[in-house]
């Protein structure tokens, strides 16, 4: 599949997607140090820049993309950014972004292609903005003539939209059930006008009866690398630890059975974090520390607990934690070398990321879903 992506950041989408054999076609992102990462791992792929200024962009790229995927700045729903919702602009390309799709899909049906598959990310706060943000995302997205209003007068964690325009399925997922050692609370879109896809198989689990699991505090034997939230209410996730909505890594330190157990799981890539990564981060598989679960976090810093020494967390730490290969971020920064590379904007472009395991295990959803999909056409036929 190809896709494009808006808001790109570092890219966390085409690192998850690459070992599925999709290609990205199109970035959108004006942040300068997250362009260079672009610019310096994906030289060929076009950065369009600002997505308000989508209606210039090249027909062909809308025309190619079979995915849209984006996670306009949550910082106007965040606590950090005041929940200003869509009175700030940040929150208003929540909106741009729904038109953009919009004409993703009026150039595809142009050329007799099917409507595109969007994805779409931010955090939790988006439930509870002021503006009604949410109400007016799915509305929007659905293709009603107003904003949608939660039965109930409160967004559950998960649910399914049938709109006049588009099939919408969200859900609340946590990356610390993805193999990486934090916990990342993050609100994930599934949407498409396209017959026979059906988002909500993309996010639910529908085999066999739903579970209402909180994250393990016991060392276990065995790590799921689907969702382990179960649901309850249709609200997967129920009873979990709300989380904090800033656009940071919260990382608790490894305690007795607390995120011992998800480290060296192998993630959606199988891969082993490095030996000389701290212990505290590299605890192995149901292994014992012996320190008190905790979040220790210095302000524009992450810290973590190494013995009896608080230290802030590496790069490279914080590049595993959201699943990125290590080394990444580090690239050539106004005209100095990738070892000149300094530690700020590395730490801030991942903390803005996407988690990429999340993204890899959405992205495997979705193929499984168009393959049933050509499957029943087949069939049909």
């Amino acid at each position: 599949m190809n896709f494009i992506s808006i808001c790109s950041g570092i890219e966390a989408a085409s690192v998850a997607f690459e070992p599925l054999g999709w290609k990205a076609i199109g970035f959108s992102e004006i942040e300068p140090f997250p362009c260079a990462v672009l610019a310096h791992h994906y030289p060929d792929v076009p950065n369009f820049g600002d997505m308000t200024k989508f209606r210039e962009w090249p027909e062909s790229v809308f025309a190619n993309a079979d995915a849209i995927v984006g996670g306009p700045p949550c910082q106007a729903f965040s606590i950090a950014g005041l929940r200003n919702g869509l009175e700030d602009a940040r929150g208003n390309l929540t909106l741009v972004y729904v038109e953009l799709i919009n004409h993703a899909d009026l150039i595809r049906y142009k050329h007799g292609k099917p409507p595109v598959i969007t994805i779409y990310e931010n955090v939790p706060g988006l439930f509870s903005d002021k503006t009604g943000a949410f109400g007016c995302f799915l509305g929007s997205l659905a293709g009603e003539d107003g904003a949608l209003v939660p039965p109930g007068g409160r967004w559950t964690d998960a649910g399914c939209v049938f709109g006049p325009q588009r099939t919408i399925a969200w859900r609340v997922v946590d990356a610390q059930f993805f193999g990486v050692a934090q916990r990342r609370r993050r609100v994930f879109v599934v949407a498409s006008a396209r017959a026979g896809f059906d988002p909500a198989a993309v996010l639910f689990e529908f085999d066999g009866v739903r579970r209402d699991i909180a994250p393990s505090r016991e060392a276990g034997e065995e790590v799921t690398p689907t969702i382990r939230a179960g649901a309850t209410n249709g609200s997967p996730g129920h009873g979990q630890r709300s989380g904090d909505s800033r656009d940071e890594l919260i990382v608790p330190v490894a305690s007795t059975g607390s995120i011992s157990h998800y480290l060296n799981a192998g993630g959606s890539a199988g891969a082993k974090w490095p030996a000389d990564i701290a212990p505290t981060l590299n605890a192995h598989f149901g292994e014992k520390q012996g320190l008190e679960d905790q979040h220790i976090n210095g302000g524009a810093g992450l810290f973590v607990l190494h013995g009896t020494q608080v230290r802030r967390l590496t790069v490279e730490e914080c590049e595993f934690l959201q699943g990125f290969p290590r080394g990444y971020s580090k690239i050539p920064w106004r005209k100095k070398p990738a070892d000149d590379c300094p530690d700020g904007p590395r730490y801030k472009s991942l903390g803005n990321s996407m988690c990429t395991n999340v993204m890899a295990f959405i992205g495997s959803r979705i193929d499984a879903a168009v393959n049933a999909e050509k499957t029943t056409k087949k069939v049909s036929a």
